[in-house]
C-alpha cells in the first residue's frame, strides 16, 4: 500500500472519477485510509469528481449525418472477391498436389513391382555353360 497524500488522491479523482472503487485496485486501500484520516478534503475532491462523472455520462457523441457516412461508404475500398482457383494453385494448394502424386506414384510403383512374371513361377537361372545357356529350375545346382 502506498503513502497516500491529497495530491495523489486529488490526481486519482481527476483520472478516474468520483467512485473509488474505479480507481486502480493498489490504490484502493490507501485512498480509503486517506479518506478516513481526511473525511472533509476527500469528500470535496470526490465530489468534484462525481459531478463531472455525472455531465459525461449525460453527453452523447452525436450521431453522424447521412451524407457523412454516405461519404465514408463511398470512399471504403471494395470488399476483395475470394480468389479460390488461385489459392488452389499456391502454397498448400501446390503442396498438397504434389503430395498425392507421389503417394500415387508409390502405389503404382509397388503394384508393378507386385505383378506376376510368365518366370517367377520357376524361378529360372541362367547358367553359362560355354557358349550355351541352361535354364535350371529354382533350387537346382549344377555341378
Amino acid at each position: 500500500m502506498s503513502a497516500m497524500d491529497a495530491q495523489r488522491f486529488e490526481t486519482l479523482a481527476e483520472a478516474h472519477g468520483g467512485l473509488i472503487t474505479r480507481w486502480p485496485a493498489a490504490e484502493q486501500d490507501a485512498a480509503y485510509a486517506w479518506l478516513a484520516e481526511a473525511p472533509e478534503a476527500a469528500q470535496a475532491v470526490l465530489s468534484q469528481a462525481l459531478a463531472l462523472d455525472e455531465a459525461l455520462d449525460v453527453l452523447r457523441p452525436p450521431s453522424p449525418s447521412t451524407a457523412l457516412r454516405d461519404a465514408v461508404l463511398a470512399a471504403a475500398p471494395a470488399p476483395a472477391r475470394p480468389r479460390t482457383l488461385a489459392r488452389w494453385l499456391t502454397g498448400a494448394g501446390i503442396g498438397a498436389a504434389l503430395a498425392a502424386a507421389s503417394a500415387a506414384g508409390v502405389v503404382v510403383g509397388v503394384q508393378v513391382a507386385q505383378a506376376p512374371t510368365e518366370a517367377s513361377s520357376e524361378a529360372a537361372v541362367a547358367v553359362a555353360v560355354e557358349d550355351d545357356w541352361i535354364l535350371l529350375p529354382d533350387g537346382e545346382n549344377q555341378s
